[in-house]
């Protein structure tokens, strides 16, 4: 009972060292910002803009960041991004563009955990300057970062956007791997919107840029599985002209698990057999688990299966 009790006081000390450390960086955050506010009113007079008013920008700009980034230290998110803004902005009115690019982006960090509007906001900003200086990889980044907000908060369409736009610029500055990445997102985002036109063209175009290369090729029959999953969802006999297009690009898509799947709908399909296309997909399911993304496109399959009138 007393080691008991000794290690929940030890243990409570302990919060309270913490929490105590905790006010203190937030107090020493605050007066830093107050330090800040007053160095950039005392430079706002007469002759504070005509000397040296761009070393003092830096220097309130530096007591921004540093607030910036003890307010990151206690998980004050709001308060960090704010910090960060300011001092990107002092940067930006000084001609620092690298600079400003930088707090543009902690301050998206930090508001990306607490308001994340405001965070796409910034990284635009960012973005902007990194375009401008011709950075593209590093645009390409936070699009990327922007598209994965979006998708986060449930707002695919916009995500589709920066997706597609991180893709173009990866592309441009020829990383393939990480443009086939962005774009694949634009398909399965796509895809989902129903706009199966896009993401099949999307599918295809990635395809043929990866059946070629040693690094990528092994993923080519997923890609065609996915396009021919989303011509099932519109019309057989394009999906059928497309299986045979897709195994003359790929001749290994044709002996692959998917291609026999996909053969198997088309003959449920053409038959107009529920069952066996259940059992297709299940047979296929208890080997390779099927994600929501597969699922959802397989449902959709079968209701136009089910509720397509018998013709026989």
């Amino acid at each position: 009972m007393c080691l008991t009790s000794e290690v929940s006081e030890s243990s409570l000390r302990s919060d309270v060292s913490i929490k105590t450390i905790m006010v203190s960086k937030e107090q020493q955050a605050q007066n830093l910002m107050a330090e800040a506010e007053k160095k950039l009113n005392s430079s706002k007079g007469f002759f504070g803009s005509l000397f040296g008013s761009t070393s003092k920008s830096e220097e309130v700009a530096d007591c921004y960041q540093r607030a910036g980034n003890l307010y990151k230290m206690v998980k004050k998110w709001s308060e960090a991004g704010d910090a960060f803004s300011r001092a990107a902005n002092l940067h930006t009115k000084a001609g620092s563009r690298h600079d400003a690019a930088v707090c543009h982006l902690d301050a998206a960090n930090s508001y990306k955990k607490s308001e994340p509007k405001e965070a796409v906001n910034c990284y635009l900003r960012a973005i902007d300057i990194y375009t401008d200086m011709g950075r593209f990889a590093i645009a390409a980044k936070h699009h990327q970062n922007i598209a994965e907000i979006y998708e986060a908060n449930d707002e695919p369409q916009k995500a589709v956007q920066h997706f597609e736009q991180s893709g173009e610029y990866f592309r441009g500055e020829e990383n393939h791997s990480s443009a086939n990445k962005c774009f694949l997102k634009v398909a399965h985002h796509v895809a989902l919107l129903e706009n199966y036109e896009k993401a099949v063209e999307v599918y295809e175009d990635v395809a043929r840029r990866s059946v070629d290369n040693s690094f990528l090729k092994y993923c080519t029959k997923e890609y065609l599985f996915r396009a021919l999953l989303c011509h099932l969802c519109v019309d057989v006999v394009n999906a059928e002209l497309a299986l045979e297009r897709y195994v003359l690009m790929c001749p290994a898509f044709q002996d692959s698990r998917e291609s026999k799947l996909i053969q198997s709908v088309l003959d449920s399909l053409e038959e107009q057999n529920v069952d066996a296309f259940t059992d297709a997909v299940q047979s296929y399911d208890s080997v390779s688990r099927f994600d929501s993304w597969y699922t959802t496109m397989l449902l959709r399959i079968k209701n136009t299966l089910s509720n397509r009138p018998d013709l026989r």
